[in-house]
């Protein structure tokens, strides 16, 4: 037995190993124990069977057996799991495999440094013996799903109906009833985005406080009651106070998701189910045309117009999405006990401990904070000026500004080109749809190649050619159907949202950064949405030759940040890899046990890009 300096990678960080041991060939290969007896995966298959009943016997799988010579446990190998259910063909998975990851809690003396505090929520299913096979895992996951996910991308359906239904008001003659013009629709618009901005970070740092399970059920029970009440606008002002009152009540809602959805989800995870988590999005905005369709034929009865009963009907439904989400939103995995959920709670102890223990081995820094524990002023500017997310926060300020506007005039520009009301609705449809597919190709594309800057770029290089078009012909001239169509395929361009989430949560390194970071990231869009809600201008119409040039301006600055972020993560690793690889083993651990650098300032982090 050899001992010598090596590591291995959990995520995005870099764990200090010291001893090796010898595989049947005679290679030496890193184990992440110190006890020179501990075999992975590999070398225990030989006396895996024998202890496979007697674990079982006793309730747990027989990934959780002891090995060999009753000391060790084993592990899998570092990236073994089979992310993708194309990747799980016969043969190439095995679901009684072992699916726990080495992680720096398989070293006594990291163990130490890394473990969770008494008073994390989760902390009494913490133990860094467990074991588990991938075919519980992924079984846990399943159940994730359908458990927590699923009615987090019905809630935000609920949000997208309630911000969305504007668009589909306007098809309804919603302007000339209320003797507005295009540009009151502008300052609508900005209103919102700035009232949702400000509501951002005070949101989330109130869902932090008392629990997402809290806050978010009684924001959507307020907001849509204010959504309701536009049944009874009145006229500009009235139009302008509602808008402003649904941005202050809808801000933090989706950071404060996301942070709920990193409880359960490890990060590769997260980033596909933030996919399938905006396909909610834009399924509800084809919903909505559907909807509208129908809703907008009620104009007249009771003497009233089709869209007031469109934000009555449509407030209504997220109040009973709100009302719900009181009793199927558990405060953790570990706390999923309730009176819809059941005495006995959703999720098994056996369960509970594989949801916990395969988080923390892939992101230790999970555990620095409890979930209803509050942000210091302190830590809320330490996670502020952290200048190495700015990046992402910039990308978030300008990715989808080029295609906004063609987003937020499309029922407009339908109508003025010769469409009636409904069959307007109806033809927003086919982009949302096409919007959703090539938005989850991205998504899927990121994870499988790994890769997050270069797969985020194609949104660009996709709309490209599109908003050339616009620069060169005017819609208002050419035939409808073309227009139609160029339209269509600018606005299902593939969004890199879902990945730039993922990525801004992967880099925070902890739960103070990730809560803070996950609002300003969020900020920066709503930002982006007042600067496109201005591009389009009354005095620019119908043609927009000005505002088309700016978008076009736009996007060609948008593909140079992004090569701009990926050279900056190359080279912050770069200088973080010459200084920890200069370190001897003893000097890396003196440093774990001392180090006052906190989340991704951490020489042992890695930035994903």
């Amino acid at each position: 037995m050899m001992e010598e300096s090596a590591a291995i990678s959990s995520s995005n960080v870099e764990i200090p190993m010291r001893n090796m041991s010898k595989t049947r060939d005679g290679q030496e290969r890193t184990s992440p124990f110190r006890d020179s007896a501990s075999p992975i995966l590999d070398d225990a298959s030989d006396n895996y069977d024998t202890f496979r009943d007697g674990a079982e016997a006793d309730g747990y799988s027989a990934a959780s057996a002891l090995l060999g010579d009753g000391k060790s446990l084993a592990l899998a190998l570092p990236n073994s799991e089979k992310r993708f259910w194309f990747q799980r063909s016969h043969g190439l998975y095995d679901p009684e495999q072992i699916a726990t990851q080495p992680s720096v809690f398989d070293d006594p003396e990291t163990l130490q440094e890394y473990r969770p505090p008494p008073t994390w929520e989760n902390a009494h299913r913490f133990d860094p013996s467990a074991r588990w096979t991938w075919g519980e895992e992924n079984a846990v996951v399943r159940k994730i799903d359908f458990r927590i996910m699923l009615f987090a991308a019905i809630m935000f359906m609920a949000l997208e109906l309630d911000r969305s239904n504007l668009n589909q008001a306007l098809a309804d003659n919603f302007l000339e009833d209320l003797q507005m013009t295009t540009n009151d629709y502008n300052i609508g618009n900005t209103v919102f985005k700035l009232a949702f901005l400000c509501a951002e970070l005070p949101s989330q740092l109130v869902a932090k406080w008392v629990g997402p399970d809290i806050w978010v059920p009684t924001q959507m029970v307020v907001w849509s009651l204010v959504g309701s009440l536009q049944f009874f606008l009145r006229g500009r002002s009235s139009f302008l106070w509602c808008r402003a009152l649904l941005g202050m009540l809808q801000g933090g809602f989706i950071p404060e998701v996301i942070l709920y959805l990193s409880y359960f989800y490890k990060h590769h995870e997260l980033s596909l189910r933030l996919g399938f988590f905006w396909t909610a999005s834009a399924f509800a905005d084809v919903l909505g045309g559907f909807l509208a369709f129908g809703i907008l034929h009620l104009r007249g009865v009771d003497n009233k117009a089709g869209w007031r009963w469109l934000f009555l009907i449509e407030g209504l439904l997220t109040l009973v999405v709100g009302l719900l989400a009181f009793f199927l939103m558990p405060s953790s995995p570990t706390s999923t006990s309730g009176w819809l959920r059941g005495h006995k709670g959703w999720f098994t102890k056996r369960e509970e401990s594989i949801i916990v223990n395969r988080i923390l081995r892939e992101d230790p820094s999970k555990s620095s904070m409890h979930n209803r524990e509050a942000l210091t002023p302190k830590l809320l500017w330490q996670s502020m000026k952290d200048y190495d997310l700015w990046p992402i926060y910039i990308l978030g300020l300008t990715f989808q500004t080029p295609m906004t506007p063609t987003n937020n005039y499309l029922t407009l520009t339908l109508r003025t080109i010769g469409f009636d009301t409904f069959k307007t609705n109806l033809l927003i449809v086919p982009s949302k749809v096409l919007h959703v597919v090539t938005m989850l190709g991205l998504t899927y594309a990121a994870e499988i190649f790994r890769e997050l800057t270069f797969t985020s770029l194609i949104g660009q290089l996709w709309a490209l050619p599109f908003i050339v078009f616009l620069n060169v012909y005017d819609l208002t001239e050419i035939n409808k159907w073309l227009a139609w169509t160029i339209m269509t395929l600018l606005l299902c361009y593939p969004s890199a949202h879902p990945i730039q989430v993922g990525w801004n949560s992967r880099n925070a390194n902890n739960v103070r950064a990730r809560t803070v970071s996950a609002a300003i990231y969020n900020m920066s869009v709503q930002t982006s949405g007042i600067i496109a809600a201005n591009i389009y201008r009354e005095d620019d119409a119908p043609k927009y030759k000005r505002g088309n040039r700016v978008v076009l301006v736009l996007c060609i600055v948008n593909i140079f940040l992004y090569l701009a972020t990926k050279a900056w993560y190359v080279w912050r690793n770069r200088q973080r890899q010459r200084v920890w690889h200069g370190m001897s083993e003893e000097e890396k651990l003196r440093y774990l046990r001392g180090t006052k650098d906190d989340g991704n300032k951490r020489l042992e982090f890695r930035f994903t890009h």
